[in-house]
């Protein structure tokens, strides 16, 4: 038996757990031979492979990243991209795959697996948290916990001058990493895509705190819109999966509340310093079990499936219901943090 891996999307700290556990439990009970992807779904379509066995995952577990490269290669857009996957797997030898990704990465697993007959189980990646087939993803924790030490070293700073902080994180849809790291670092306001913002209300809040003798901090995340406006984009350009490129809420917000209130406003933009370093202990817990039951699942033949966090178990769950719709934050449980805005 020879399992190919692969790490599609964004890369987040607890890739490479996967990939020690995958193997190292292969090799070890199984018997089985591991070929790993180069650069998400390129390395199918291309034939790009490197060598995967238990010496290339020694010392792994610590490194944020990914061994195998990433990339948000869509094979579904390129001519022939599924017979060309398929064909690769066969001169590769390679009877099942495991794609670890996101909703886009698993997007195609579900695919490849419904519709073309190509063995594939999935593992659930993405800082955003934001797969509603599992309750937690591996990466989130980590990139929470750099924004809140993030936001903590931004109080004092902004006591020091008395300026307002407006801190922009990531979160295309779902608000997540900015509900958590905002409610932990005792932010004043907390914007989310799922909530239109109002601006004065937000410049409300934020003179509310000057009267107290504090200064603002205000966390919001990349994909959140003014009531009477709409995303803030870097750019037009679109990736393979249609994805525009985010990131100017913070900036363009910040300039407004400097003119609505008169008070000195700057901006931090965290973007990629999210995604890097070194992951929690949460999350290289997660991903390890993670990849021991995605090695699990190949081994029954449960084809078609991704594994998943419930509780404390983990669970097999379809493929095409874990990428059906993406888990957003609820409007009670955002209502609950907002007795700290202001």
């Amino acid at each position: 038996m020879r399992v190919g891996v692969l790490t599609g999307g964004g890369d987040c700290p607890g890739l490479n757990a996967v990939i020690r556990a995958v193997v190292r439990k292969g090799v070890q009970e199984y018997g089985y031979e591991f070929t790993g992807f180069k650069d998400g779904w390129r390395g199918p379509l291309e034939g790009a492979t490197v060598p995967l066995d238990i010496p290339a995952v020694r010392g792994i577990l610590p490194r944020g990243g990914t061994v195998l490269g990433s990339s948000r290669t869509n094979p579904l857009k390129v001519e022939n991209g599924i017979r060309r996957i398929k064909e690769n797997l066969v001169k590769e030898e390679v009877d099942a795959l495991i794609a670890i990704g996101g909703e886009d990465t698993l997007g195609v697993a579900a695919r490849l697996s419904g519709e073309y007959g190509v063995a594939c189980v999935g593992v659930p990646k993405t800082i955003d948290n934001d797969l509603s087939a599992t309750d937690y993803t591996f990466g989130f924790d980590t990139a929470v916990n750099i924004a809140t030490e993030a936001i903590d070293r931004l109080h004092t700073t902004a006591e020091s001058h008395m300026r307002v902080l407006v801190v922009e994180v990531m979160g295309r849809h779902a608000g997540w990493i900015a509900l958590h790291s905002g409610l932990a670092g005792g932010a004043n306001v907390i914007l989310i895509p799922e909530q239109r913002f109002d601006v004065d209300q937000v410049c409300s809040w934020v003179t509310s705190r000057f009267k107290s003798s504090y200064a603002p901090i205000v966390v919001v995340a990349e994909g959140a819109m003014p009531k009477d406006g709409d995303m803030v984009l870097k750019d037009q350009t679109q990736d393979s999966f249609g994805h525009v490129r985010l990131s100017g809420v913070g900036e363009w917000l910040a300039k407004e509340v400097e003119r609505r209130t008169g008070k000195e406003a700057r901006t931090t933009v965290l973007g990629h310093v999210q995604r890097g370093g070194t992951p929690s202990a949460f999350d290289r817990w997660l991903a390890t079990r993670f990849g021991l039951h995605a090695i699990e699942a190949v081994r029954d033949g449960a084809y078609g499936s991704m594994v998943a966090l419930r509780g404390t178990d983990i669970v097999r769950v379809p493929l095409a219901e874990a990428t059906a719709k993406i888990k957003t934050v609820a409007p009670e449980l955002y209502a609950e943090v907002g007795v700290f805005f202001g």
